[in-house]
C-alpha cells in the first residue's frame, strides 16, 4: 500500500512555458492564481475573527455570553473541524475510506462551513505538502527560511499565516483532477462564498430566535461565528506551523512532523501528526493508548452505520513498521485495539 494518494504523481512542476499544465479556468473558485480583491477578503477573515477573539475574554466577564452563544460555538466549531479533518484531510485527500453519495456531498459541505477555502483548492495545496513536506515545494513548511531561531520565527509566520498571501502556486488539474471530475464537488468549491455566508449567518439566525432579540442575535455572531472561526482558524493552522516545528517523533517520516498532544483535543485528533505523516493514509492519527482523535471515532461510527467502507484502519504491524525504535507488542496491540 502505498503511503501518497494515487491522484499524486511524482513528475516535476511545470515549467514557465506550462507545457506540461492542463488549464482549468474555470474549473474552481480561485483558479491558479489569487486576485488582490481575494487577498484583501482574506485578510478581513483572518483580522476581524481575531479581533474578536481577543475581545472575548473581557466580554465574558459581562453578560455577553449564554449558554446558547457556548452551545452555538462547540457546535458550530466541531462540526466544521470534523469537515476538514474527516472529510477535507482523510477523505477526499487522502482516500482514508470509501463513502456513500449522500455523505460524500455532505462532508464537503461541512468541510466548507469551516470557512478555510473552496475545497478542491485545499485539497491540492494540502496533497502537495505532503509530496514536498518540509523541502522545497511545500507551500508553508516552517521551515523555509532555514534553521537558525530567526530564521524558524519568520518559518513559522510563513507556515501559519503568511502563505495564504502567497500568489497561488498549487495546479489543481494536477493535484486534485478526480475531485474537479465530480460536478457535485465541483459547485460546492465553486459555491464556497455561499457556504462562508451560511457559516456566518447560521448562529446569530438561531440565536436571534431562540431569544427573540437583536442582543441575542448579536452575540450568538459574536461567539458562534466570529470567535469560533478564530479558534478554528488558528487551530487549523497550526498543524502547519507548530506541528512542523516541535513535538514527539516516535515514527519514521521523511519531514519533521510531530505530534502535539495539547492540540488534539481542539484539532479533532489531527495533532498526531507524526503518524499522519509516517502513513497518510490511515484513517486514524492517534494510534497509542490515550492519543485522543475524536475524528477517527466520528469515522468509526459512520463505518458502524454503513455510510463508509474500506476504511484504512492501522494494524499492529503497520503501526511497528514505522515505529523509530522498535515497538512492543502490547503497545502496538493497544493502538490497533483504540482504532477499534
Amino acid at each position: 500500500m502505498t503511503t501518497q494518494t494515487d491522484v499524486i504523481t511524482e513528475s516535476r512542476e511545470p515549467g514557465p512555458s506550462g507545457q506540461d499544465q492542463t488549464p482549468a479556468p474555470s474549473a474552481t473558485r480561485g483558479g491558479e492564481s489569487k486576485r488582490s480583491i481575494e487577498q484583501i477578503a482574506l485578510l478581513i477573515f483572518i483580522l476581524v475573527p481575531f479581533a474578536a477573539l481577543v475581545a472575548a475574554v473581557p466580554l465574558a466577564w459581562g453578560r455577553g455570553l449564554s449558554w446558547l452563544d457556548v452551545g452555538l460555538m462547540v457546535g458550530m466549531y466541531f462540526l466544521g473541524c470534523h469537515g476538514i479533518t474527516i472529510g477535507f484531510h482523510r477523505y477526499f485527500t487522502h482516500g482514508s475510506f470509501k463513502a456513500k453519495r449522500p455523505l460524500r456531498i455532505a462532508l464537503a459541505v461541512a468541510g466548507s462551513l469551516a470557512v478555510e477555502g473552496p475545497v478542491v483548492r485545499w485539497v491540492a495545496d494540502h496533497r502537495r505538502h505532503h509530496k514536498f513536506s518540509d523541502a522545497e515545494g511545500d507551500p508553508h513548511s516552517p521551515w523555509r527560511y532555514g534553521e537558525t531561531l530567526p530564521a524558524l520565527m519568520k518559518g513559522l509566520w510563513w507556515a501559519h499565516m503568511g502563505w495564504l498571501f502567497d500568489e497561488e502556486q498549487t495546479p489543481q488539474q494536477k493535484y486534485a483532477p478526480d475531485l474537479i471530475k465530480d460536478p457535485a464537488i465541483r459547485r460546492i468549491s465553486r459555491d464556497f462564498w455561499l457556504w462562508t455566508l451560511i457559516s456566518l449567518l447560521l448562529p446569530p439566525l438561531i440565536g436571534g430566535l431562540a431569544t427573540m432579540s437583536w442582543y441575542g442575535a448579536f452575540t450568538a455572531f459574536f461567539w458562534g461565528s466570529l470567535v469560533r472561526v478564530a479558534l478554528l482558524h488558528h487551530v487549523t493552522w497550526s498543524i502547519n506551523s507548530i506541528c512542523h516545528a516541535v513535538g514527539k517523533r516516535p515514527f519514521r517520516s521523511r519531514d519533521r512532523s510531530g505530534n502535539v498532544w495539547w492540540l488534539a483535543v481542539l484539532s479533532c485528533g489531527e495533532s498526531w501528526h507524526n503518524l499522519h505523516h509516517a502513513d497518510p493514509t490511515s484513517a486514524r492519527h492517534g494510534v497509542m493508548r490515550g492519543q485522543i482523535d475524536s475524528s477517527a471515532r466520528v469515522i468509526r461510527w459512520f463505518e458502524q452505520a454503513g455510510w463508509v467502507y474500506d476504511v484504512r484502519w492501522p494494524s499492529a504491524e503497520r503501526i511497528a513498521s514505522r515505529r523509530q525504535v522498535e515497538a512492543t507488542d502490547s503497545d502496538d496491540r493497544e493502538g490497533v485495539k483504540e482504532a477499534a
